[in-house]
C-alpha cells in the first residue's frame, strides 16, 4: 500500500518511513503515564469484581486466581477497546503515538488481541524466572528490570525500530 497520508509509515515501493517511528523515548514515557492511568483501570476492575463475587458464590471460590483474571481481561478490553476505535490509549494520544497495521491500515481485532496477549511475554518471562528460582523480592526486581531492559534493548536492534510484541502481531507504532 502506497503512503496516502502524512501518518502512513509505509513510503512509497513499501519501504518503512523511518519518521514516523516514535523514538524510544517517547514509547517508554507514554508507557509510565499509562501505567498511572491503568491505576484507575484496575481500581473499578476490582471494585466491580468485588461486588460480583459478594453476589455470584462460584466467583467467591475463585480468590486471588479470579481476581487477576479478572483484571487481566480488564486491561485488555482497555487496550484492544482504544486500539480498536482510536488507534491509540489515552496515553498513546497525549504523546501523540498510534498503533496501525504493518501496511498502515487501522488493526484488525485479531492484532489488537493478539498485541495485548504478545505484550506480556516478559512479565510472563519475569515471574516464571522469579517463581522458579526462589529468588529474594530485590532479586526478583532485578530479575523483572532485565526483562524490561531486554525488551527495550530488542526495539533498538530491530530495523525499523518496532517492539517485538508488534512485529509477531503485525502491527507497528508510529507517530502521530
Amino acid at each position: 500500500m502506497a503512503a496516502t497520508s502524512p501518518a502512513s509509515p509505509v513510503a512509497a515501493g513499501g519501504a518503512i518511513d523511518a519518521s514516523t517511528v516514535p523514538t524510544l523515548r517517547r514509547r517508554l514515557a507514554a508507557m509510565l503515564y499509562e501505567g498511572l492511568l491503568l491505576f484507575g483501570v484496575l481500581f473499578g476492575a476490582t471494585a466491580l469484581f468485588l461486588i460480583l463475587r459478594a453476589i455470584v458464590p462460584p466467583l467467591a471460590r475463585t480468590g486471588d486466581v479470579g481476581l487477576q483474571v479478572w483484571g487481566f481481561l480488564a486491561l485488555g478490553l482497555y487496550f484492544v477497546g482504544f486500539w480498536r476505535k482510536r488507534g491509540q490509549t489515552l496515553a498513546m494520544q497525549t504523546w501523540r503515538i498510534r498503533v496501525v497495521s504493518a501496511d498502515g491500515a487501522p488493526v484488525s481485532l485479531g492484532q489488537a488481541v493478539a498485541r495485548y496477549v504478545l505484550a506480556w511475554i516478559w512479565v510472563a518471562v519475569a515471574v516464571v524466572a522469579i517463581h522458579v528460582s526462589g529468588l529474594s523480592r530485590w532479586a526478583g526486581a532485578c530479575v523483572a528490570l532485565a526483562c524490561v531492559l531486554a525488551w527495550a534493548a530488542l526495539a533498538r536492534l530491530d530495523p525499523q525500530r518496532q517492539f517485538l510484541h508488534d512485529r509477531l502481531a503485525g502491527t507497528r507504532l508510529i507517530r502521530d
